[in-house]
Protein backbone atom coordinates (compact mmCIF):
# COMPACT_ATOMS: atom_id res chain seq x y z
CA UNK A 1 0.00 0.00 0.00
CA UNK A 2 1.28 3.48 -0.62
CA UNK A 3 -0.59 6.80 0.56
CA UNK A 4 -0.61 10.16 0.02
CA UNK A 5 -0.85 12.13 2.90
CA UNK A 6 -2.71 14.92 1.46
CA UNK A 7 -5.22 13.00 0.49
CA UNK A 8 -5.65 10.87 3.66
CA UNK A 9 -7.76 11.26 6.44
CA UNK A 10 -6.15 12.36 9.76
CA UNK A 11 -7.13 9.71 11.38
CA UNK A 12 -5.82 7.00 9.28
CA UNK A 13 -2.59 9.05 9.14
CA UNK A 14 -2.75 9.23 12.85
CA UNK A 15 -3.14 5.05 13.21
CA UNK A 16 -0.48 4.48 10.84
CA UNK A 17 2.23 6.69 12.32
CA UNK A 18 1.61 5.58 15.94
CA UNK A 19 1.53 1.97 15.00
CA UNK A 20 4.95 2.38 12.97
CA UNK A 21 7.14 4.73 14.35
CA UNK A 22 7.72 2.75 17.86
CA UNK A 23 8.47 2.41 20.09
CA UNK A 24 8.44 6.19 21.25
CA UNK A 25 9.29 7.60 25.17
CA UNK A 26 7.04 9.88 27.47
CA UNK A 27 7.46 12.65 27.75
CA UNK A 28 5.34 13.50 31.48
CA UNK A 29 5.29 17.38 31.42
CA UNK A 30 4.73 19.44 34.70
CA UNK A 31 3.69 22.92 33.99
CA UNK A 32 2.08 25.96 36.26
CA UNK A 33 -0.47 28.08 35.17
CA UNK A 34 -0.81 32.02 36.10
CA UNK A 35 -2.85 31.19 39.31
CA UNK A 36 -0.63 28.51 40.43
CA UNK A 37 -2.55 24.87 39.81
CA UNK A 38 -0.52 22.32 38.52
CA UNK A 39 -0.53 20.63 35.34
CA UNK A 40 0.53 17.18 34.13
CA UNK A 41 0.13 15.60 31.07
CA UNK A 42 2.14 12.55 29.02
CA UNK A 43 3.39 13.06 25.48
CA UNK A 44 4.61 10.73 23.39
CA UNK A 45 5.63 12.89 20.84
CA UNK A 46 8.32 13.63 22.93
CA UNK A 47 12.49 13.06 22.42
CA UNK A 48 16.08 14.59 23.04
CA UNK A 49 17.08 17.37 20.42
CA UNK A 50 20.44 17.39 21.37
CA UNK A 51 22.90 17.06 24.44
CA UNK A 52 24.86 20.12 23.65
CA UNK A 53 23.61 22.00 24.40
CA UNK A 54 21.07 19.30 26.61
CA UNK A 55 17.80 20.27 24.69
CA UNK A 56 14.07 18.51 24.66
CA UNK A 57 11.01 18.47 22.44
CA UNK A 58 7.50 17.68 22.55
CA UNK A 59 4.68 18.69 20.57
CA UNK A 60 0.66 19.29 20.62
CA UNK A 61 -2.55 20.76 19.28
CA UNK A 62 -4.18 23.53 20.48
CA UNK A 63 -7.72 21.61 19.68
CA UNK A 64 -6.21 18.31 21.96
CA UNK A 65 -8.62 18.97 25.14
CA UNK A 66 -6.17 16.75 26.93
CA UNK A 67 -3.19 18.70 26.28
CA UNK A 68 -4.37 21.89 26.00
CA UNK A 69 -3.49 23.46 29.32
CA UNK A 70 0.22 22.28 28.85
CA UNK A 71 0.54 24.14 25.66
CA UNK A 72 -0.62 27.45 26.96
CA UNK A 73 0.86 27.10 30.09
CA UNK A 74 4.38 26.67 28.66
CA UNK A 75 3.56 29.29 25.99
CA UNK A 76 2.55 31.73 28.87
CA UNK A 77 5.75 31.57 31.20
CA UNK A 78 8.05 29.26 29.06
CA UNK A 79 8.47 26.32 31.56
CA UNK A 80 8.25 22.97 32.23
CA UNK A 81 9.68 19.82 33.64
CA UNK A 82 10.05 16.53 32.13
CA UNK A 83 9.43 14.02 34.27
CA UNK A 84 10.19 10.49 32.60
CA UNK A 85 7.69 7.35 33.25
CA UNK A 86 8.81 3.95 34.77
CA UNK A 87 7.26 0.67 35.27
CA UNK A 88 6.17 2.17 38.60
CA UNK A 89 3.88 4.76 37.66
CA UNK A 90 2.72 3.96 34.23
CA UNK A 91 -1.11 3.55 35.82
CA UNK A 92 -1.06 7.49 37.51
CA UNK A 93 1.02 8.13 34.27
CA UNK A 94 -2.18 7.22 32.66
CA UNK A 95 -5.26 8.52 34.99
CA UNK A 96 -3.26 11.55 34.14
CA UNK A 97 -3.86 11.47 29.98
CA UNK A 98 -7.70 12.29 30.43
CA UNK A 99 -9.39 15.44 29.39
CA UNK A 100 -9.87 17.51 32.63
CA UNK A 101 -10.58 21.19 33.18
CA UNK A 102 -7.30 23.72 33.94
CA UNK A 103 -8.79 24.00 37.09
CA UNK A 104 -7.81 20.31 38.36
CA UNK A 105 -5.01 19.11 39.81
CA UNK A 106 -3.25 16.09 37.91
CA UNK A 107 -1.60 15.63 40.97
CA UNK A 108 -4.14 15.31 43.08
CA UNK A 109 -6.46 13.64 40.43
CA UNK A 110 -3.53 10.71 40.18
CA UNK A 111 -2.67 11.11 43.50
CA UNK A 112 1.07 11.96 42.86
CA UNK A 113 3.41 14.24 44.97
CA UNK A 114 4.61 17.57 43.60
CA UNK A 115 7.79 18.82 44.58
CA UNK A 116 9.84 21.55 44.16
CA UNK A 117 11.86 22.12 41.25
CA UNK A 118 15.22 24.23 41.52
CA UNK A 119 15.52 26.29 38.50
CA UNK A 120 12.16 26.29 37.58
CA UNK A 121 8.55 27.15 38.65
CA UNK A 122 6.42 23.60 37.47
CA UNK A 123 6.80 20.96 39.96
CA UNK A 124 8.38 17.45 39.77
CA UNK A 125 6.38 13.84 39.93
CA UNK A 126 8.46 12.34 43.15
CA UNK A 127 7.45 9.38 42.29
CA UNK A 128 9.52 9.72 38.89
CA UNK A 129 13.04 8.46 39.10
CA UNK A 130 14.10 11.14 36.30
CA UNK A 131 13.41 15.30 36.32
CA UNK A 132 14.74 17.57 33.64
CA UNK A 133 13.56 21.38 34.23
CA UNK A 134 13.28 23.15 31.06
CA UNK A 135 13.42 26.80 29.95
CA UNK A 136 11.17 26.95 26.59
CA UNK A 137 13.66 28.08 24.08
CA UNK A 138 11.57 27.98 20.41
CA UNK A 139 8.10 27.24 19.29
CA UNK A 140 6.66 26.58 15.96
CA UNK A 141 3.48 26.24 15.00
CA UNK A 142 3.58 23.47 11.85
CA UNK A 143 -0.03 25.22 11.10
CA UNK A 144 -1.03 28.60 12.02
CA UNK A 145 -4.57 27.78 12.05
CA UNK A 146 -5.92 29.29 15.04
CA UNK A 147 -8.40 26.71 15.99
CA UNK A 148 -5.68 24.18 15.97
CA UNK A 149 -2.85 23.77 14.42
CA UNK A 150 0.43 21.54 16.00
CA UNK A 151 3.02 23.24 17.52
CA UNK A 152 6.22 22.30 18.27
CA UNK A 153 8.20 23.15 21.64
CA UNK A 154 11.76 23.39 22.20
CA UNK A 155 13.24 23.11 25.86
CA UNK A 156 16.28 23.65 26.94
CA UNK A 157 17.18 21.52 30.44
CA UNK A 158 18.67 23.02 33.01
CA UNK A 159 18.29 20.83 35.80
CA UNK A 160 18.61 17.28 35.91
CA UNK A 161 17.55 14.90 38.73
CA UNK A 162 18.46 10.98 37.98
CA UNK A 163 17.65 8.87 41.58
CA UNK A 164 20.52 7.16 42.53
CA UNK A 165 18.92 3.88 42.57
CA UNK A 166 19.30 4.08 38.56
CA UNK A 167 22.92 5.54 38.78
CA UNK A 168 26.25 2.99 37.97
CA UNK A 169 29.66 3.92 37.55
CA UNK A 170 30.97 6.35 35.01
CA UNK A 171 27.42 7.91 34.85
CA UNK A 172 25.96 4.75 32.82
CA UNK A 173 22.13 4.21 33.94
CA UNK A 174 20.79 1.36 34.79
CA UNK A 175 18.36 -0.22 32.58
CA UNK A 176 17.27 -3.22 34.89
CA UNK A 177 16.48 -0.55 37.62
CA UNK A 178 15.37 1.84 35.63
CA UNK A 179 13.04 0.26 34.01
CA UNK A 180 11.06 2.51 31.36
CA UNK A 181 7.83 2.62 29.36
CA UNK A 182 7.54 3.70 25.95
CA UNK A 183 4.20 4.06 24.03
CA UNK A 184 2.89 1.81 20.93
CA UNK A 185 -0.15 2.61 19.00
CA UNK A 186 -4.18 2.68 20.53
CA UNK A 187 -4.08 1.73 24.32
CA UNK A 188 -0.67 -0.57 24.11
CA UNK A 189 2.53 0.36 25.86
CA UNK A 190 6.38 -1.26 25.90
CA UNK A 191 9.28 -2.51 28.00
CA UNK A 192 12.34 -3.49 27.56
CA UNK A 193 12.75 -6.68 25.65
CA UNK A 194 15.94 -7.99 24.59
CA UNK A 195 18.82 -6.02 24.26
CA UNK A 196 21.86 -6.75 21.93
CA UNK A 197 24.94 -4.40 21.07
CA UNK A 198 26.39 -3.29 17.71
CA UNK A 199 30.58 -1.66 17.65
CA UNK A 200 29.84 1.02 15.67
CA UNK A 201 32.46 0.68 12.40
Amino acid sequence: MQYNTKETEPSVLYKLLTGTIIPRPIGWISTIDANGINNLAPFSYFNMVSSDPPCVLFSTRRDNDTNKDTLNNVLENKQFVVNLVTENVVEQMNLTSESVGAEIDEFQLANLTPIDSVSVLPKRVKESLVHFECEMIHHYFIDNDAKGGACVVIGKIITMHIDDSILMENNRINLETYTPIARLAGSNYGKLGEIFSIKRK
